[in-house]
């Protein structure tokens, strides 16, 4: 996975670098963390933070306006006894998030790197990512463990579907960019990912096994302990809150390096503004 979202980040680098005439090219790394939040935290941001990293190409249109590419990699954790929301519930999950994602940045200030007194801005950004998502738990693939009934037809009108490890994702957030030297720029950034689906944690819905019906030696008793550790839930009883989606969050430091694409027989905005 990490191959193929590397691949397609270098080719849209190349297809920028290709197609700029006036403007800059920055390309660098991104150094942080990720943390998630959903059915087994709904309160609290940076709750089980884990090391995340990446790389960058940010192609600065103007001094205002910025697009661009991320290539990240971190690790979503959740658990009801970490979070103390539903300890009695039992459940945790984590699972390593690799997303690729474009957005535009609008500086508060004019700024560009290398410039002597346009050399710091605040931003916001948003755009638009995709991901790639596996819950687990103690090695177990939770998608294949079937906690909520998924691929397997019961009394609920119908199956419920298997859900997929790629989904979309609308990044955005806020931050702040600082130039510190001709070619070098730092900055600091935290953004929140709206997503549009309910199982990054693979919590949900309801239960589907009963304790009741199913014992140990039972082929079904490992996909019900998945699905209840606590073994003290029935069938369709609230296993998540399907009504509203999770979310995750990458926050950190990002350093580029300026290739200057701009035509040396021209004024860009950037050279009027040095």
């Amino acid at each position: 996975m990490h191959r193929f979202m590397r691949k397609v980040f270098l080719i849209l680098v190349f297809v920028i670098a290709a197609f700029a005439g006036r403007a800059q090219l920055e390309l660098g790394a991104f150094g942080g963390g990720s943390f998630y939040m959903g059915d087994l935290n709904p309160k609290y941001p940076f709750l089980q933070t884990s090391f995340a990293y990446g790389f960058v190409a940010r192609y600065n249109l103007s001094s205002r306006w910025t697009v661009k590419l991320n290539g990240l990699k971190g690790k979503l954790i959740g658990d009801d006894n970490k979070s103390n929301f539903l300890p009695e519930r039992g459940l945790r999950f984590d699972a390593d998030l690799y997303e690729f994602s474009a957005v535009m940045e609008f500086n508060f200030l004019r700024y560009f790197t290398g410039s002597l007194k346009n050399f710091i801005s605040p931003y916001l950004f948003g755009g638009a990512g995709f991901f790639y998502d596996r819950p687990m738990n103690n090695g177990q693939d939770l998608r294949d463990m079937h906690t909520e009934g998924q691929g397997t037809t019961f009394d609920d009108n119908g199956t419920r579907k298997e859900y997929s490890y790629f989904h979309f994702s609308i990044p955005f957030g806020f931050g702040l960019k600082y130039s510190v030297s001709k070619k070098i720029a730092l900055s600091v950034e935290w953004g929140m990912r709206k997503t549009f689906t309910d199982y990054v944690d693979d919590v949900s819905t309801t239960y589907y096994l009963s304790s009741s019906t199913v014992k140990p030696g039972d082929p079904n008793y490992p996909y019900l302990v998945a699905s209840d550790p606590g073994l003290n839930h029935e069938p369709y009883q609230q296993r998540g809150n399907s009504e509203t989606n999770d979310w995750y969050s990458f926050a950190g430091f990002t350093i580029t390096y300026n290739i200057d694409l701009t035509k040396r027989n021209t004024c860009s905005d950037f050279e009027r503004n040095k």
